[in-house]
């Protein structure tokens, strides 16, 4: 007998829970490519995307993942020996940087560890020292997937003014978009990344461009893109299948149109809140169950952690055992520790992540929680009992 058996939960940190009026969105024939219906639909795409994005500029789509937007972020704005500055809290600023530096562009990396973000003064001693601004752009993490981390990014654009620094401000907001408020425009920066599995609730295979004037100044500039690459024809089409440098992927489409038709009915300050009450009922049961266990938040300080997800510690093999547990007796998966320690160290098995973004509402949150301390008693993992009730008081109060 397994108590898994019904409708399984996704928990972990993209893809996210697609809704069934996305998924339902997709059941339909292959529709024409060249003109009509479809066309409309994604002229109809550009201003929602951009008012997730909260910018009033430009965007391009992708038919790749976040990955390949940090390389075609790259490939349109600085060319092989121009310099960039990463400032990283977790895995995916290195891999910004990985990309950055194999597309033989100069990396100037500051590592900031796994469990804060990034120090601004440290930022600001190598923004000052750059004194012939040979430093292009900033590629700053929103949040990062693997550490959990909320950078302030309206805090490194008031830096960047304040040493009248001319670098563009870039964000990777791939975890954060549509869960933590980003607001692309009034915080200043010159271009963000995201992708369709996390916040947008549709499957994994898009991603997206906004950049503003001054990061399109920066493309007009470059002698060479790749024509994959180019976001020239992306934003600004003279042909549909400029939209995506060839076929359109239509059924994606099709999901993205319904998830973006959500976003709108419940309203941006909404869905940040709904991330916000959601993030924080998690974190008050973590709370509760390290008071006497080893579980413990990764992020100390509640105002650096993202609302879209959570990374913690349970020692090791605690963590790998619950999520083994949560996943075979109760139908819900949690996230791998990524990117904390290689894999092949038995402290891998230590580390975890719970997804909180997008498709998820009160009992979804409750119902993780509920069965995580339902495997913590299970496997006699030390802990503190009452986190459910902690959680429920973080809902009742909204």
């Amino acid at each position: 007998m397994s108590l898994a058996n019904g409708r399984s939960h996704l928990a972990i940190p993209g893809p996210s829970i697609m809704p069934d009026r996305v998924l339902q969105a997709m059941h339909q024939p292959a529709p024409n490519i060249y003109e009509g219906a479809l066309v409309e639909l994604t002229a109809g795409l550009v201003p929602d995307l951009k008012w997730v994005a909260g910018t009033e500029h430009h965007v391009a789509m992708y038919i790749c993942n976040g990955h390949g937007v940090w390389e075609a972020a790259l490939a349109n704005t600085v060319a092989p020996g121009e310099k960039v500055l990463v400032p990283s809290c977790g895995r995916f600023g290195h891999g910004w940087a990985e990309f950055a530096t194999r597309m033989g562009i100069e990396v100037e990396l500051i590592d900031f560890g796994k469990r804060a973000p990034m120090d601004l003064e440290v930022v600001g001693r190598a923004l000052e020292a750059d004194k012939d601004h040979k430093i292009k752009a900033v590629l700053a993490t929103h949040v990062d997937t693997s550490s959990s981390v909320l950078n302030d990014i309206p805090a490194l654009r008031k830096l960047m003014d304040d040493l009248s620094h001319p670098a563009m401000l870039w964000a990777d907001c791939v975890a954060s978009m549509g869960c933590d408020r980003f607001e692309m425009d009034a915080w200043g920066v010159d271009l963000a990344i995201t992708a369709s599995q996390k916040g947008l609730m549709t499957p994994p295979g898009m991603a997206f461009i906004f950049f503003s004037p001054k990061a399109q100044a920066a493309r007009e500039g470059m002698k060479m893109v790749s024509p994959h690459w180019d976001w020239n024809a992306r934003a600004f089409p003279q042909m549909f299948y400029e939209f995506f440098g060839g076929t359109a992927p239509t059924h994606h489409l099709f999901a993205l149109r319904e998830a973006l038709n959500m976003m709108r009915e419940e309203g941006l300050e909404s869905i940040w809140k709904r991330h916000d009450v959601l993030a924080r009922a998690l974190w008050a049961a973590a709370d509760v169950w390290g008071q006497d266990g080893p579980m413990e938040l990764n992020i100390a300080d509640p105002a650096c952690r993202s609302r879209a997800v959570t990374s913690l510690r349970l020692e090791s093999p605690n963590a790998t055992a619950l999520r083994d547990w949560v996943s075979a007796n109760a139908g819900v998966t949690l996230g791998i520790g990524l990117g904390m320690v290689e894999m092949g160290d038995p402290a891998w098995h230590g580390f975890f992540r719970v997804g909180h973004m997008g498709h998820l509402n009160a009992h979804g949150m409750m119902g993780v929680i509920g069965v995580m301390e339902a495997g913590l008693q299970a496997l006699q993992i030390p802990h503190t009992g009452g986190a459910v009730a902690a959680a429920a008081g973080v809902i009742a109060k909204g």
